[in-house]
């Protein structure tokens, strides 16, 4: 369980004073969201335009990203990213009542079903559950639940029970023959789902396997996360533990914690296993003692980067580890103040100096993530899935200011 004082005293002083006007920023940076997500309809349909499918490729589908010359970057649904925009328009509908957002991200969840029967993507929970998830929360559509349902059992075809996890990518085959990533923890909420749906207890099975063999091996004694394990099929064993989006095999790539955070924090949600919810708040316990977390809790892309102060950001990590404090202050009494106010903290500075300004950035709400550094992809730009987390964490915001429960799917 995380104490005060096991805090550093910067973060410490950081939170010692409650934060000012939160109901006013948050109608802010929604109204704000509602005029960004207006800009943003409007650019897509002009962007998918501009770039047809290339021959035997489908088409694109949802924004993901800015270009290096600022244009706005749209993917086909097969894309990790595809589900985010629905998804995010969602949340948009669920936090003004508006039913222009419901009837775009209708439109917009449409255009993914087919990822549904994906059975080379580990992504297909946030593709699907990000945004048939999100949809089936606010309406109870019986052909998204069907949807739901279908994309758990394509899913569970990665799952190999000698492992006892799900593979993570197809390519990467002379690197590692059996990659598991922490990013996966997020996929294992359409498992859940899925059981509770089709009553079905294989799919919870398979994420309780997942979630286990991922708390086994993954984490070092600080609780940081590796990004990838790879094992062996023939054993189960771990072969090596390595990075892919990390700056080094044993640093702390900031939005893999993020993933685990979140992740093990739903696990407890949908198990009520202990050992999720001290494994989340030993993650928390290790992100809020770091040495390299700047002021603003806003990390920098990895905690061990070389170049501290003078590396890029990561928004959307921040959005990540916001929305998972905000339910994971929900489970742990004894810590509660500690994470909300943490989240509260976070959500303050994103909103105040990370987010766009009204009628820019190609209708992007959040600034300043990056995606993949070692690649030089998507640095310092703003990614559809920071605005889906981010929005995702003000909603849990404003229920828990209100008293009211969390609204999770």
């Amino acid at each position: 369980m995380i104490k005060l004082h096991t805090l550093g005293l910067g973060l410490l002083s950081l939170l010692a004073a409650p934060a000012l006007g939160q109901s006013a920023l948050t109608k802010k940076t929604l109204k704000l969201a509602e005029t960004q997500a207006t800009l943003m309809l409007e650019q897509v349909p002009q962007a998918v335009q501009q770039k047809p499918a290339a021959p035997g490729k489908l088409p694109p589908v949802s924004p993901r990203s800015l270009t290096p010359t600022k244009e706005l970057a749209v993917v086909a649904s097969k894309d990790w990213t595809s589900g985010f925009f629905p998804g995010y328009l969602w949340l948009l509908s669920e936090a003004t009542g508006q039913p222009k957002w419901q009837t775009a991200a209708k439109t917009y969840t449409a255009n993914i079903e087919r990822e549904k029967l994906d059975v080379t993507s580990h992504d297909v929970g946030f593709k699907i559950y990000c945004s048939f998830g999100s949809g089936y929360h606010l309406t109870q559509d019986p052909a998204y639940h069907e949807v739901i349902v279908q994309a758990a059992r394509t899913l569970s075809t990665r799952f190999n029970p000698k492992v006892g996890a799900i593979r993570s990518w197809d390519h990467h085959r002379e690197t590692w023959g059996y990659p598991v990533i922490i990013d996966n923890m997020m996929n294992l909420e359409l498992l859940f789902a899925a059981t509770r749906l089709s009553g079905d207890s294989s799919f919870y099975k398979i994420a309780v396997s997942h979630a286990n063999k991922t708390l086994n091996n993954h984490f070092r004694p600080d609780f940081s996360s590796y990004h990838v394990v790879d094992y062996d099929t023939l054993t189960g064993s771990v072969v090596k533990r390595t990075t892919h989006q990390g700056v080094a095999n044993e640093s702390a790539w900031a939005r893999g914690q993020g993933w685990a955070l979140y992740g093990f924090t739903m696990c407890y949600r949908e198990t009520k296993n202990k050992a999720y919810l001290n494994q989340a708040e030993q993650v928390a316990r290790f992100i809020f003692n770091h040495p390299n977390l700047p002021k603003d809790l806003v990390p920098y892309w990895d905690f061990n980067a070389p170049g501290i102060p003078n590396e890029p950001r990561d928004a959307s990590a921040a959005a990540i580890m916001a929305s998972a404090l905000y339910e994971l202050s929900t489970y742990s009494p004894a810590s509660a103040a500690l994470y909300r106010r943490t989240a509260d903290k976070i959500m303050d500075n994103l909103a105040k100096h990370y987010t766009a300004k009204a009628g820019g950035s190609r209708g992007f709400l959040l600034l300043h993530s990056t995606g993949h550094k070692p690649a030089n992809s998507e640095i310092d730009v703003p990614i559809i899935y920071a605005d889906y987390y981010f929005m995702e964490a003000l909603l849990r915001r404003r229920s828990l200011d209100s008293g009211k429960q969390l609204s999770l799917r």
